[in-house]
C-alpha cells in the first residue's frame, strides 16, 4: 500500500508541474515571458488551483490504478477534467491571439473568451472539483469493497 501511494504523489505532482509549464509555454509564445508572468500574478489563485486540481486527479488515478489492473471510465473523466483545466488557465491569455489571428476570423470568437475569462475558471475549477470527487469516490468504494 505505501508503494503504491508514493508511486502516486510524484505523479500528481508530476501532471500538475506539467500542466503549469504547458501553461506558460503557450502564453509565452502567444505574447512573450513578461505578459505571462503579469498574468500568472493577476491569476494565480485560479491557474494554481486549476493544476493542483489536475494534479490530485492524476494521483488519485494513478493511485487506483496501481490498485486494479483493469480499466474503468476514470480516465475519461481525467482527460476531460484535465482539458478543461488547461482550456481555462489558457483562456486567460487566449484574447491576446487576435493579435496574431486575426486573418483566420476567429476575432469574435477570442473576445468571447476574453469577456467570460474568469467564468471558463470557475468552469475548469468545477471540473475539477467533479473530477475529483469521481475520483476520490472509485477509491472509496473499491477500498470499501475489501
Amino acid at each position: 500500500m505505501g508503494k503504491i501511494l508514493r508511486g502516486s504523489i510524484p505523479k500528481g505532482l508530476l501532471a500538475a508541474s506539467g500542466l503549469l509549464i504547458f501553461y506558460f509555454a503557450v502564453v509565452t509564445f502567444i505574447s512573450g515571458w513578461q505578459f505571462a508572468q503579469d498574468q500568472f500574478s493577476r491569476f494565480w489563485y485560479f491557474i494554481l488551483a486549476l493544476a493542483f486540481g489536475f494534479g490530485i486527479q492524476v494521483g488519485l488515478y494513478t493511485y487506483l490504478k496501481n490498485l486494479i489492473s483493469d480499466k474503468n471510465q476514470s480516465t475519461k473523466v481525467l482527460v476531460a477534467s484535465g482539458t478543461t483545466s488547461t482550456a481555462a488557465m489558457i483562456s486567460c491569455c487566449a484574447h491576446y491571439l487576435a493579435n496574431i489571428l486575426p486573418i483566420l476570423g476567429i476575432t469574435g470568437l477570442i473576445t468571447i473568451v476574453t469577456q467570460y475569462q474568469v467564468q471558463l475558471f470557475w468552469i475548469g475549477l468545477a471540473a475539477n472539483l467533479v473530477g475529483i470527487t469521481y475520483m476520490a469516490n472509485k477509491v472509496f468504494r473499491y477500498h470499501k469493497g475489501l
